[in-house]
């Protein structure tokens, strides 16, 4: 070994539930009330290995994007649902695969 890297080595295609560990790209689907910050896109795709890291790429490209999604303490807010594919995604440590959707659902409130 003598201090070198096997950059020879194949990388692990994911975790044991399938899901993979790198970067992937994701299309995302923005709802109506937060098109003003994505200059009305509906859907845009972006990289991430996790739900976190697709919604800070997000915010890059689109700021204020985040803040009206994730608390300041790094949790969804109460009044969003983000699901992958077809799963709602708990936490932003979800992890993501090449090709998934996230949907981002924002709640209707009201009196």
């Amino acid at each position: 070994w003598r201090g070198r890297l096997d950059l020879s080595r194949e990388k692990s295609s994911g975790d044991l539930l399938g899901r993979s560990c790198g970067i992937v790209t994701v299309t995302v689907y923005i709802p109506s009330p937060l098109r003003s910050y994505t200059g009305r896109k509906s859907e845009v795709e972006v990289e991430g290995s996790t739900v976190g890291d697709v919604l800070r790429a997000l915010d890059h490209r689109f700021p204020g994007l985040r803040f009206r999604i994730v608390t300041e303490q790094d949790t969804i807010r109460e009044h969003i649902r983000i699901f992958v594919n077809e799963d709602q995604a708990r936490d932003l440590s979800a992890a993501l695969r090449p090709d998934d959707e996230i949907h981002i659902i924002c709640a209707l409130s009201g009196g």
